[in-house]
């Protein structure tokens, strides 16, 4: 049986600030920017992928609102799942752990495949899923370290990546083509809107994981509502303009079915050969690089919160006595992702990610409205404007990319949720369910 491990373990550090949180949620997103997003226009077209992304981008707006709210009131490493817990009990804990755990244990895969398609774009010997395998022991070690040191390589790295998406920007802008945007339509309508609403979600995702860092920043309560806003001001900008300037550059078709869309279409602008398309792919994986790095962040700490509370084996709530960070936790999820390499394609491992996300994303919204019902006098620092029409607003965005999400990808569908059925099964069997966590569990970070 699963015991929560003994209070007296070490505990994590507290040293994140506002600049480090920036460069974590821009960090955790901005590989979206730079690959996966594309895959929507081979279902809809840029102008059906275009309106699926301004839904998406509305979603993500009030959705990042009303989560601070839950982000600053339980700032807990195990993000939803303490959220669910705390305004639905352990089965509704279950249920948001579980589907963060699919979005941000999938998430690294796609990354690293994306990284060895990037290295074999710049140098065809290079072997893609060898290079996907080597970047998980590289950047686990890395995460092994402690979190001062990660979220510095974090915002070294993203700081090298926005920049070099400006950089990107300002090259190809003179060569945009409204015809080139406009060629070759697909019809505009609600089928290809939402099949692409998964690879419009790509471009935001795991942006909610800087909550599973709560309990390592200065200051919560302050620092985290400002992290969660200039970081998702910086990729609703890279979002819309990286999707439209490269849509109008050349036959949009060339780039609907590939890892790399951005070097190949600043081949076609300078030349594939040229010095700063070469360039540019290079310091590409920088981008590529913080998002792999930060989901591996955002994984562990979401695996260490739920073997603490007991759902997982309690060797996995270890702190390194050294590094203070969840050593074990880190090579599990590793495993994890190391066998999705092995079994699934970029599309396929971005949408079962996708399908975590907007699932614990309907958890935590209804988990908002119930805390605002049941325990009015929580003390929440920072509450979501325009209450309750920006929740609202967002849960029904939520659940109709879910329903899509299902209706276009039914097997992936199933999979996902008979994991969660297995999930629930064990936890009710071993009577998990009658054993509550005590009532400060969840506010370790207060």
């Amino acid at each position: 049986m699963n015991t929560p491990a003994a209070p007296a373990a070490p505990a994590l550090k507290k040293v994140l600030r506002p600049l480090h949180l920036w460069a974590i949620a821009v960090g955790l997103v901005i590989s979206g920017e730079y690959f996966g997003w594309n895959y929507g226009w081979s279902v809809a077209g840029p102008v059906g992928f275009l309106v699926a992304t301004l839904l998406v981008t509305v979603l993500y707006v009030t959705f990042i609102f009303s989560f601070t709210e839950l982000t600053t009131a339980i700032p807990h490493a195990g993000g939803p799942f303490a959220y669910s817990y705390r305004a639905f009990g352990p089965l509704g804990g279950l249920v948001a752990g579980y589907a963060t755990l699919v979005e941000f244990l999938f998430a690294p895969p796609a990354i690293a495949l994306a990284l060895g398609s990037y290295g074999h774009f710049l140098s065809p010997q290079v072997p893609v899923l060898g290079t996907a395998l080597a970047c998980y022991v590289v950047f686990i070690g890395i995460n092994l370290l402690g979190i001062k040191e990660s979220a510095w390589f974090s915002l070294v790295v993203t700081l090298l990546a926005v920049a070099e998406l400006v950089l990107y920007m300002g090259l190809v802008a003179p060569h945009f083509k409204v015809s080139n945007f406009l060629a070759h339509p697909v019809p505009l309508g609600a089928a290809g809107v939402f099949a692409a609403l998964p690879f419009a979600i790509w471009f935001y995702l795991a942006i909610e994981g800087v909550a599973m860092v709560a309990e390592e920043v200065e200051n919560p309560k302050q620092t985290i509502p400002k992290g969660y806003l200039y970081g998702l001001g910086t990729l609703v900008v890279l979002a819309l303009g990286v999707m439209v300037l490269t849509g109008g550059i050349t036959d949009w078709r060339t780039l609907s079915r590939i890892d790399y869309p951005l070097p190949e279409a600043l081949g076609v602008v300078l030349g594939r050969h040229s010095r700063l398309t070469q360039l540019f792919a290079s310091i590409g994986l920088f981008g590529l690089v913080a998002s792999f790095h930060g989901t591996i962040i955002g994984y562990s700490r979401q695996v260490f919160a739920l073997a603490r509370s007991g759902y997982l084996p309690g060797i996995l709530a270890r702190v390194h006595p050294r590094f203070r960070t969840p050593h074990w936790a880190l090579v599990a999820g590793g495993v994890v992702g190391a066998a999705a390499l092995l079994t699934g394609t970029t599309a396929q491992v971005i949408t079962l990610s996708v399908l975590g996300a907007v699932v614990m994303y309907a958890i935590s919204l209804l988990s908002l409205f119930a805390l605002r019902r049941r325990e009015p006098g929580l003390e929440r620092p920072f509450t979501a404007p325009f209450y309750p029409y920006f929740p609202l607003l967002a849960l029904a965005l939520t659940l109709l990319s879910l329903a899509a999400i299902i209706y276009y990808n039914w097997l992936l569908s199933l999979l996902f949720f008979a994991g969660l059925g297995v999930a629930l099964g064990i936890y009710v069997l071993l009577g998990r369910h009658r054993r509550p966590l005590p009532d400060d569990a969840l506010l370790q970070a207060e």
